[in-house]
């Protein structure tokens, strides 16, 4: 689909196709929908990161907590967005090892803890060694500095998630 084809999309159409391009925030589409006509992808990426850093503290916090645990409850029941399975699983985060999937879901409830929102990061561009490295690391972060990093992450997986919906052979470009 090239950008001409996206800007002639309905409002319904619209949010049906990218409603999830930020994990199960499709308010986020729908208000950038409006902004039409997007003169390139980069245009389009641009409004909605323009949208998610307008918004308050307490929405970036909202986006964060629609992220699913990594290797969590919802993968293993099936219950992940089509998306982010097929992120988790390119990760290696559906293969763990009994003793790595423990590590995980110790770290992920630490996070969550500590933070009040799941741990995000762009499982597309990385693996499960350095994906179980960063959440043990970013555990001892500043609230302030993991919001802010959780939010970059979730800017990375829209873009990739928008140029695989665009753009034919994209599926790893940042």
């Amino acid at each position: 689909m090239d950008i001409s084809a996206v800007n002639a999309l309905s409002y319904e159409d619209f949010v049906n196709i990218f409603g999830n391009v930020v994990e199960k925030c499709p308010l986020i589409t729908a208000a950038v929908w409006t902004s039409r006509p997007f003169i390139n992808l980069n245009a389009l990426e641009a409004t909605i990161d323009e949208f998610i850093d307008a918004l308050p503290e307490s929405g970036k916090e909202g986006i964060l907590r629609c992220h699913p645990d990594l290797a969590g409850r919802d993968l293993h029941s099936g219950t992940l967005t089509r998306e982010s399975r097929e992120e988790q699983a390119r990760a290696g985060m559906d293969a763990l090892s009994s003793a790595e999937a423990s590590r995980v879901a110790r770290l992920n409830e630490e996070y969550k803890r500590r933070f009040g929102f799941p741990f995000v990061i762009c499982a597309r561009t990385t693996d499960k060694t350095r994906i179980l490295r960063e959440l043990s690391e970013r555990c001892q972060n500043a609230r302030e500095a993991e919001m802010a990093r959780g939010i970059e992450e979730v800017k990375k997986i829209c873009r990739l998630r928008l140029q695989g919906l665009v753009l034919s052979d994209a599926p790893n470009k940042l």
